[in-house]
């Protein structure tokens, strides 16, 4: 189906072991059942963690979640709460949780070539004191992704040096790919062929941003 021959695919543990060295003894018993000071201190700096969920029918999905530094708050050693702020209102991480509450964490922190990945079950919470704890300008998320910690490990920084993520000098120009308005207009009903109006539809999200952060 995808072009590749047989022989060519890794379809068992046994053969995908097999090309790779023994991993080492501090990777093997890195994997905490809780989270320790340098994981807490670690939250409390990130502002941005991606959420991976998986639906009922095994459909995947990673949705990046951003605020604050220290906006994931952490309820105890084994517990953390996620706000859930206005979005496009597909819900798709929050509808896999209920069909399966496995979830995946991966936090960064800006200018840290580390991240921090925690493993668990979550449960969608609309606690009153908890909510009220999250709130930002007078507005509190409509609920709060609950997140029971089974496993929690300090990823290592070859990917973030490979990619010079945080390097300056590494950027790239935005304005060399179209707006995101203009982007999902072409993928669907089409993008309008006058510049200006255009340019007004990307006025609109802008204000839309302002309006609805919280």
């Amino acid at each position: 189906m995808d072009g590749f021959d047989a022989q060519d695919v890794i379809a068992d543990e046994a053969a995908l072991r097999a090309l790779f060295p023994p991993v080492s003894p501090l990777a093997q018993v890195k994997s905490l059942p809780a989270l320790d000071r340098h994981a807490r201190d670690f939250i409390a700096r990130s502002p941005f963690v991606c959420l991976g969920t998986q639906g009922g029918d095994g459909t995947a999905d990673v949705s990046p979640r951003g605020d604050a530094p220290g906006f994931v708050e952490v309820l105890g050693d084994r517990l953390l709460a996620i706000p859930d702020r206005p979005g496009n209102n597909r819900l798709d991480s929050l509808s896999n949780i209920l069909a399966n509450p496995r979830v995946g964490l991966l936090f960064m922190v800006p200018g840290f070539d580390e991240t921090l990945r925690v493993n668990g079950q979550a449960r969608l919470v609309r606690a009153p004191e908890l909510l009220e704890r999250m709130a930002v300008n007078g507005r509190e998320p409509r609920l709060a992704v609950v997140v029971a910690v089974e496993e929690v490990f300090l990823h290592c920084a070859k990917a973030f040096r490979r990619s010079k993520l945080w390097d300056p000098a590494a950027r790239q120009d935005r304005s060399e790919m179209p707006s995101l308005s203009k982007m999902i207009l072409e993928q669907t009903t089409g993008a309008p062929e006058d510049a200006g109006e255009m340019e007004k539809i990307d006025a609109g999200l802008e204000e839309a941003y302002r309006k609805s952060m919280y």
